[in-house]
């Protein structure tokens, strides 16, 4: 019996998520690997960036890679003496970024367009087709003008 492909959010600041991307990795939640445990080969996840970077107030608020999960292994990697994150193989495609603001409304996971940027204060969350579909449409359209 084939599973079902499930749709993820994962919330990082922008240049985070580009390390990733060009490493082929998906890390959430400041290296937790619960959050990278719910997801199985073949899932998608599609990163937001609140940020531009971690530790500075610059906005983002777009949608800034998307991918698919290569294997059901998750793994741990020493970065420093005191950070050892949990890590997911990820096949990003190429796309390009996309803010969130034209698309709160028509997002079924935003339930109070008002407080929209409440569902990524977990920093991981699970999105419906539909809405991933939207968001997915955006940032894949490729641009040849």
């Amino acid at each position: 019996m084939e599973q079902e492909t499930k749709y993820w959010v994962s919330v990082a600041s922008k240049d985070h998520v580009k390390t990733g991307v060009a490493e082929g990795f998906a890390q959430a939640c400041h290296g937790k690997a619960a959050p990278l445990k719910r997801m199985r080969q073949g899932d998608f996840v599609i990163y937001y960036s609140g940020k531009q970077t971690m530790d500075k107030a610059e906005k983002c608020q777009e949608f800034t890679a998307i991918g698919k999960v290569l294997n059901n292994e998750t793994y741990a990697v020493q970065v420093s003496d005191d950070f050892c994150p949990s890590r997911r193989n990820v096949e990003f495609l190429p796309c390009k970024d996309v803010s969130i603001l034209p698309l709160i409304n028509d997002l079924d996971f935003i339930q109070n367009k008002k407080s929209w940027g409440y569902p990524f204060r977990f920093g991981f969350l699970e999105i419906n087709k539909h809405d991933f579909e939207l968001i997915s449409s955006q940032m894949l359209q490729h641009d040849y003008a």
